[in-house]
């Protein structure tokens, strides 16, 4: 896996914890599941056409 959806997944998971234990950063909870689905996909791709290069 590239080291940037590496770091994509960890800010999304940061992310959902911190939007979801602070009420008043509401957003972040959307901005983490919109990364983490944006990482699986581009995750998910690239298994599937067997393009490891970017």
């Amino acid at each position: 896996m590239n080291i940037l959806l590496i770091v994509i997944a960890v800010i999304a998971i940061v992310l959902l914890f911190t939007g979801g234990f602070v009420s008043s950063l509401n957003f972040l909870l959307w901005v983490g599941v919109i990364l983490l689905v944006f990482a699986v996909i581009v995750f998910l791709v690239r298994m599937i056409s067997g393009n490891r290069k970017v």
